[in-house]
């Protein structure tokens, strides 16, 4: 809050504004990790109590998170109740993790590492709309 309420005083015009937050999601260590459903409806709450509505987007970091954990929480908090903001991602390692296992560090495994690529970027590009399933990485597999 405290964020916001600088951006006020520098008279910082909230509509132009985006907001990278992290997702709530339980620490390494917690006996009782929490599921897809509790860190979508847990981030949604935090940022409901102290985002204003007038800015326009909130693109989420995975940091903490594999990459198929981040895509099912964005999918997950992209189908909960109308919220004021696009809720997209700005995923670095959820984007890189699964080309570099491609990879690794082989140029035979190029074409493969831009598969791994693209799957996981259209699974992104889905989970942002909370069009994004399961049987996506299935038929990746198979693939």
């Amino acid at each position: 809050m405290l964020l916001f309420h600088q951006l006020y005083l520098q008279r910082v015009d909230l509509r132009y504004t985006i907001l990278k937050p992290n997702m709530v999601l339980s620490g390494k260590d917690c006996p009782h990790q929490a599921s897809v459903q509790e860190v979508a409806e847990a981030t949604l709450r935090c940022m409901k109590r102290v985002v204003p509505a007038a800015v326009p987007g909130l693109v989420f970091l995975s940091g903490g998170q594999t990459d198929l954990q981040a895509t099912e929480h964005l999918n997950a908090m992209n189908r909960l109740d109308h919220v004021p903001w696009e809720l997209s991602f700005s995923f670095g390692r959820a984007l890189q993790a699964p080309v570099l296992r491609t990879w690794k560090g082989d140029a035979a495994n190029v074409a493969k590492a831009q598969q791994a690529f693209h799957h996981r970027a259209l699974c992104n590009s889905k989970a942002r709309f909370g069009k994004y399933t399961a049987e996506m990485e299935i038929k990746k597999a198979v693939a």
